[in-house]
């Protein structure tokens, strides 16, 4: 590289964004040195790599150059590789094929193949694999481990075992891209077995086995793989914190996190945003607020993503203010990512306006909507009943913003006027949506008339249901709430009787609460432990005060039995969300508000106890559902008797 060259190329380093980069090609066309291959590519290279939002440009900078080398053909093809547009990276391997001068090379396949793994496409990947073959590099090592995993994507464990068999000399890598396959393909033992018999493992390899485990669930396998990993850096730590988080574990999540600060490894993005998530989805409010004071003292609220997942956690606990207040003392611009989070958190507690608000403040900011932040204050428009403003939100997104309504868009507006009790507008939306309507959209109506007792409607929804999903429990006993509500008794017994002949069950409700920074977990019906004994014990006392002193009557209209009225007053009056209240009531300070997650939906006679108890007991209790937030004090709740 001359001088001159040198020169240019430093230039071009500080070239940070489209308009400068634009600057410095001026200049080298001027001087004539863009005809330079060396200058030539390196522009490329900057313009596909270090900057974002530039591969158009990239592309036209190839189109341009009057005779583009092997460089430039790969370095175009691996920027759309990796692109959301990855077919790009084919149609350019396609104009590299009909450029004699410029054949492709091992790089070439690769970054090509990587683009049809991430499309999923097995037949480009099948017509590489026979171009590739035609010339020889089917063996390289870099393209039959891309290859290998090519297949994987798309399915085919057969083929890619094949290219591995065929492989003369698999390197580390080659044997993760084959275990990965197996994975890929929910082949646990095969999986298994390709390890047990790797000639030599590295680091990649145990943190491939514990993804693979904790991904398909086969949570002790990964618990012993970690254990008898002879390093474990802080991809694995990642890998059990995260992988448990996600399965429901969430006290070994947390478990692995205090190991690991323990053994003296200092937390990093994955791991505090996985442990975060954790915290979230079990409602550990106070476990969040001592990561959010290791988080403030390791110096690391300028991570984006960290604060993001900060401000999902303390919404998902029930504590919008403190979201509110992270979201606000972000450094730097928030991410798109920054406002969906907190105009959910708001959503979730029923802060309609409050949401909208927020909505128009990340507009007049420069940030444009993307469909997933219109999926967000939809839901805040239907919690809040707003329904007005979500169908204008609903006709700004295609009119103003050229966003093409997805199937969750259509769901979100059948959820706002389902849930506004407009049950005719929602099934005449639903009939009239461009695209095939899908099962929770079909369930989302059939949520609201279950709420509504709209039988007729509700059984009409059930016939496309079944049609769509003729196995799923959770319709059956929708459809035999809405029947028990008004007393249709035989209709209750044929709906059960063909879930016991589909051999169907009922999902369990369960409830979590924290406790001393323990998780504790209650399901109506199962084993008693000590925890669920003392739950009991309080509910007994609990359940008598709020019938003297609050004129309690239980609301059994959805017990799905034709018996006596005292026992269904006992199946309602045991609900796990009413056990975790009791447990919470006995063991926190006083003052303290009781905050209890549910896994699915709270009914109504439930929803009446936490009022009656917020008032009786002068008590604040926040209780996450599957759908919302309901905050209740003095008797009154934050979702206005409105979910």
């Amino acid at each position: 590289m001359n001088k001159l060259e040198q020169f240019c190329v430093s230039l071009l380093k500080n070239c940070k964004n489209l308009t400068s980069l634009q600057q410095f090609h001026a200049h080298a066309l001027k001087t004539s040195l863009s005809a330079d291959p060396i200058v030539a590519g390196k522009l490329l290279l900057h313009c596909t790599v270090q900057l974002s939002g530039t591969l158009d440009y990239a592309r036209r900078l190839l189109l341009h150059t009057s005779n583009p080398d092997v460089f430039m053909y790969n370095t175009l093809i691996r920027g759309f590789s990796d692109s959301d547009t990855p077919h790009d990276s084919i149609s350019t391997f396609t104009l590299m094929l009909n450029n004699l001068d410029s054949p492709p090379d091992s790089f070439s396949f690769a970054f090509t193949l990587k683009a049809a793994a991430n499309m999923r496409c097995f037949r480009t990947g099948a017509q590489l694999h026979c171009q590739a073959l035609t010339r020889g590099l089917d063996t390289h090592l870099f393209v039959s481990t891309t290859l290998i995993s090519v297949f994987a994507e798309c399915g085919c464990l057969l083929f890619a075992r094949k290219v591995f068999d065929e492989t003369p000399d698999p390197n580390v890598v080659t044997w993760n891209a084959i275990v990965t396959a197996f994975f890929r393909c929910d082949d646990v033992k095969g999986a298994e077995k390709v390890f047990d018999s790797m000639p030599l493992k590295n680091l990649a390899s145990y943190n491939l086995m514990l993804a693979g485990y904790t991904k398909m669930g086969e949570l002790e396998f990964a618990r012993r793989v970690f254990e008898e990993m002879p390093v474990k850096d802080e991809v694995s730590w990642s890998t059990m914190i995260v992988g448990f988080a996600r399965c429901g574990c969430f006290d070994e999540a947390f478990g692995y996190f205090r190991e690991l600060q323990r053994v003296g490894m200092r937390p990093n993005e994955v791991s505090l945003t996985g442990v975060l998530s954790a915290c979230a989805q079990a409602g550990a409010l106070e476990f969040a607020k001592i990561l959010h004071g290791f988080i403030e003292k390791a110096g690391l609220v300028w991570i984006t993503p960290v604060n993001n997942a900060l401000t999902d956690t303390y919404s998902k606990c029930g504590s919008v203010d403190m979201a509110r207040l992270v979201f606000e003392r972000m450094p730097g611009k928030k991410s798109i990512v920054s406002w969906t989070s907190m105009i959910v958190g708001l959503a979730m507690q029923g802060y309609g306006e409050e949401a909208i608000g927020l909505f128009h403040e990340m507009e007049e900011s420069g940030i444009k909507p993307d469909g997933i932040v219109f999926i967000a204050i939809l839901y805040a428009c239907s919690h809040a009943g707003l329904v007005e403003q979500g169908c204008d939100f609903f006709s700004k997104m295609a009119k103003v913003y050229g966003i093409k309504p997805a199937i969750e868009h259509y769901g979100c507006m059948v959820d706002l006027y389902g849930r506004a009790g407009q049950l005719l507008k929602a099934y005449n939306f639903i009939i009239s949506m461009p695209i095939p309507p899908n099962v929770v959209i079909w369930r989302t109506l059939l949520g609201a008339c279950s709420f509504y007792g709209n039988v007729e409607l509700a059984e009409q929804v059930q016939k496309r249901l079944s049609e769509l999903d003729p196995n799923n429990s959770g319709d059956h006993v929708l459809l035999s709430n809405i029947y028990a509500g008004v007393g249709k008794w035989k209709d209750v017994a044929i709906v059960r009787r063909s879930m016991a002949e589909m051999k169907m069950t009922k999902s369990p409700g369960w409830s979590m609460i924290e406790v001393d920074k323990v998780m504790y977990t209650f399901i109506a019906g199962a084993k008693q432990d000590d925890a669920t004994k003392e739950a009991y014990r309080n509910l007994k006392e609990i359940m008598m005060r709020i019938r003297v002193e609050g004129g309690y009557v239980p609301e059994v209209m959805n017990v799905l039995h034709d018996i006596e009225e005292e026992e269904k007053e006992d199946a309602v009056i045991t609900h796990s969300e009413k056990l975790a209240v009791a447990f919470g009531m006995g063991r926190l300070s006083e003052g303290s508000v009781v905050r209890i997650m549910k896994n699915l939906r709270v009914c109504k006679d439930c929803h009446t106890v936490m009022k009656l108890i917020s008032r009786v007991y002068r008590l604040g209790i926040v209780l996450r559902d599957r759908s919302r937030f309901h905050s209740f004090n003095g008797g009154v709740c934050s979702c206005k008797d409105y979910w």
